[in-house]
């Protein structure tokens, strides 16, 4: 998880109370449908809940290449991955950074994590074949 989505976790975590993981039990929004998602809150929430979700399958599909590799290749794609998440980051905060401080900037910043770990998982997808 990124420094600013688990601050972003934090926060929603803080404000309801609950210290527990996003899918838990004690997840007050656990129930949201995120479709019909109106306040705030709850769209910053369904927006990095969307992230979490991209960002667990682009570690599973990062692990089968990895595994499939070849010792080189496997450096390569470590350092090519490593480059990328700082590369992704810092095009996410530069991207949102007009509404920083702005109640929107965390639903911002997630959407922009998960459109380009999207893309990032079509890439691999293409090595993969």
């Amino acid at each position: 998880m990124t420094n600013k989505s688990s601050s972003l976790f934090f926060a929603l975590a803080m404000l309801t109370g609950s210290a527990g993981s996003a899918a838990g039990a004690d997840d007050p929004f656990k129930d949201t449908d995120c479709t019909k998602a109106t306040v705030q809150i709850e769209l910053d929430y369904c927006a990095n809940r969307d992230f979490e979700a991209a960002d667990k399958r682009l570690n599973v599909l990062y692990r089968t290449l990895f595994d499939r590799s070849d010792p080189k290749r496997r450096e390569r794609l470590k350092a090519a991955e490593r480059k990328w998440i700082v590369y992704r980051d810092r095009d996410c905060t530069e991207e949102t950074a007009g509404s920083t401080g702005g109640s929107i900037a965390p639903m911002e910043y997630s959407v922009c994590l998960t459109e380009k770990t999207k893309a990032r998982i079509r890439e691999l997808e293409r090595q993969r074949k």
